[in-house]
C-alpha cells in the first residue's frame, strides 16, 4: 500500500497533517467562540462562519494563478507564514469589543489567503512528483493516501480542541471565553510542526517546487507543451468535472448542516451497549490500527514483518473485546460528535479502496478518474436514500419541536451507516478529483486549475444553505430527495460527457 510512491509524498501530506490538525481545531470550536465571546446571534455568527469557510476555498484560486509566475513552494512557504500570523492573532485574548472584533475579522483574512497559498499548491506539488514515468501508474493511490494523511488530523481536531479549552478553564482557571484562545493556539503550534516536516524532507520534493531553481538544484523533467486545441480540450474537461465537483460538495457538506440538525432534533441522545464504543475518539484510533495491521499481515514482505503485525492485529482485537464485554451503563450523544466519523471512515478504509482499485489495476479494469468521480456521485445518492429510508414516518423539523414529549427519535445507526456511505462517495470523488486535476491540467495552468476546483468546492460550500432553507415545514423525505436528484442528475451528466472526459487524459 506504502510501497513505490516517491519520498515526497510522505513529507508533503505530514507537512499538510499538521496544517490540517490546526484547522479543523479550530474550526471546531470557533462558531461557538462567535457567539460567547462577541455575544452574536446564530444568524451573524453563521454569516461570519460560512463567509470564512467560503473564502478559505476561493483563495486557492488566487494562489494558484501567483503559483504559476513565482512557483508553489515559495507560495506554499509564504502561505504558512501569513497562516501562523493569523491564527496567532487568533490566539491572543483581545476581548469582546469592536478592536478585538476586527483583530478577529483580519486573522480570518489572514488564514484564508495563507490557506489560499498553501492547500492547493501543495497539492499540485504531490501531482507532479508522479509526472515521473516510474510513479506515473500510482497517482490515484498517491492521491488516496494524501487524502487520509489531511483526514488524521480532522479525527483528532475536535477532540483536542474541546479537551484544550476544559484545561484551560480547570486547570489554569481562565473564563470560558478565554479559554477558546488556547484551542486556537494549538493550530500555530501545529503549523510550526509543519513547517518544520516541510524544510527537514525538502531534498525529497524540492524539484517539483517550481520557480527559478538556482545553480546546482535538480529541477524537474520537461514537459511538453501542448497545443492550443489540446489547451482547450483540457480546460473544458476540468470545468466539466468542477461543474459537478459543486453539488457533490453542496449534497456532502450537509454533515455540517442538515444532517447535524438531523442529529440535534430526530436522534437518541445516548447510546448503550458495544454502539456506545464509537463515540470514543480512541477505541476509533484501536479500529484503524487493527485495519491497518490486518493489510500489513499480507503485504509485509518479511517474516518477521508478518509476524510482528499479526501480533498487533491479536492485541488490538483483545482489547475491544475486552472493552465491548464489559460495556456499562449508557453515554451522551452530542450532535457534533457523529462529526468523527467522516474522518474514521476515510482513514480506515483508504486501504481498503486500495486494494480494491490495486487489484483492478493488475487486471487492467480500473476505472478511469471521471468514472470513478461518477460512481461517486451515484454512491452519494445512495447515502441520502438512506436518510430518505430513516425518516420515513418521523414528523417535519417544525412539528417534531412542537411534539414535546410525543416527538420521535431514531437510533444513531442511520446516522453511523449514513456517513459511511457518503465516506466510500468522498473516496471515489475527492482525491480522484484532485489526481484528475494534477493529472489533465495544461503545464502553464496547474496552478490556475487547482484554483478551480477549490473554487468549485467554495461554490458548493456556499450552496450548502439550501438545505437549511428547506428544514422547517418541508417533509423530511422531500428534503433528503432534493440531494438524491442533484447526486443522480450530476452521476447522469458525467456518463454522458464521459468519453470527452476520458479523452483529456489519452
Amino acid at each position: 500500500m506504502f510501497k513505490g510512491h516517491p519520498k515526497g509524498l510522505y513529507a508533503l501530506a505530514l507537512a499538510n497533517t499538521g496544517e490540517r490538525f490546526g484547522y479543523y481545531t479550530m474550526l471546531a470550536v470557533f462558531a461557538l467562540f462567535l457567539r460567547a465571546n462577541f455575544g452574536l446571534d446564530a444568524g451573524v455568527a453563521g454569516a461570519i462562519y460560512s463567509t470564512f469557510l467560503g473564502l478559505v476555498y476561493l483563495m486557492p484560486l488566487v494562489g494558484g494563478i501567483m503559483a504559476d509566475k513565482f512557483g508553489f513552494g515559495k507560495m506554499v512557504t509564504i502561505g504558512i507564514t501569513v497562516m501562523f500570523a493569523g491564527y496567532l492573532l487568533l490566539s491572543l485574548p483581545l476581548g469582546g469589543d469592536t478592536f478585538a472584533m476586527l483583530a478577529m475579522l483580519a486573522a480570518l483574512l489572514f488564514i484564508s489567503l495563507g490557506t489560499g497559498l498553501f492547500k492547493g499548491n501543495l497539492q499540485v506539488m504531490v501531482g507532479d512528483l508522479y509526472n515521473d514515468p516510474q510513479y506515473a501508474a500510482k497517482r490515484d493511490s498517491g492521491f488516496s493516501l494524501f487524502y487520509m494523511a489531511i483526514n488524521i488530523g480532522a479525527l483528532f481536531a475536535p477532540t483536542a480542541a474541546v479537551r484544550i479549552k476544559e484545561w484551560a478553564e480547570v486547570s489554569l482557571g481562565y473564563s470560558g471565553n478565554d479559554a477558546y484562545h488556547f484551542s486556537f493556539a494549538v493550530a500555530c503550534a501545529s503549523l510550526i510542526l509543519s513547517i518544520a516536516i516541510y524544510y527537514i524532507f525538502r531534498p525529497t520534493f524540492r524539484h517539483v517546487e517550481g520557480g527559478n531553481a538556482k545553480k546546482g538544484e535538480a529541477t524537474a523533467a520537461p514537459v511538453e507543451e501542448l497545443s492550443p486545441a489540446e489547451t482547450k480540450q483540457r480546460v473544458v474537461a476540468l470545468c466539466l468535472v468542477f461543474a459537478v465537483v459543486i453539488f457533490f460538495w453542496m449534497a456532502f457538506h450537509q454533515n455540517g448542516l442538515t444532517l447535524t440538525y438531523f442529529a440535534a432534533e430526530f436522534t437518541a441522545r445516548s447510546s448503550e451497549g458495544i454502539l456506545s464504543l464509537l463515540f470514543n475518539v480512541w477505541n476509533l484510533v484501536l479500529v484503524i490500527i487493527g485495519v491497518y495491521a490486518g493489510f500489513s499481515v499480507f503485504q509485509s514482505e518479511s517474516k518477521k514483518g508478518k509476524l510482528v503485525s499479526a501480533g498487533v492485529l491479536v492485541a488490538v482485537v483483545a482489547v475491544l473485546v475486552y472493552k465491548a464485554l464489559n460495556v456499562s451503563g449508557s453515554v451522551a450523544v452530542s450532535a457534533p460528535i457523529f462529526q468523527q466519523f467522516n474522518p474514521f471512515y476515510v482513514v480506515a478504509l483508504t486501504p481498503v479502496s486500495l486494494a480494491i482499485f490495486g487489484s483492478l489495476a493488475k487486471r487492467g479494469k480500473e476505472p478511469s478518474a471521471p468514472r470513478k468521480i461518477a460512481y461517486g456521485m451515484l454512491v452519494a445518492a445512495v447515502g441520502f436514500a438512506v436518510m430518505a429510508f430513516a425518516s420515513v414516518g418521523l414528523l417535519t423539523p417544525d412539528a417534531q419541536a412542537a411534539a414535546g414529549d410525543a416527538a420521535t427519535f431514531v437510533s444513531p445507526n442511520w446516522l453511523i451507516s449514513t456517513y459511511l456511505v457518503l465516506t466510500f462517495a468522498e473516496l471515489l470523488l475527492s482525491p480522484m478529483g484532485i489526481s484528475f486535476v494534477s493529472k489533465v491540467a495544461p503545464p502553464k495552468y496547474k496552478g490556475l486549475m487547482m484554483g478551480g476546483w477549490f473554487v468549485a468546492t467554495a461554490i458548493g460550500n456556499w450552496l450548502v444553505s439550501v438545505g437549511g432553507f428547506l428544514w422547517g415545514g418541508i417533509s423530511l423525505t422531500v428534503v433528503w430527495s432534493v440531494f438524491i436528484v442533484l447526486c443522480l442528475l450530476s452521476a447522469l451528466f458525467m456518463f454522458v460527457m464521459m468519453k470527452r472526459l476520458e479523452s483529456a487524459t489519452e
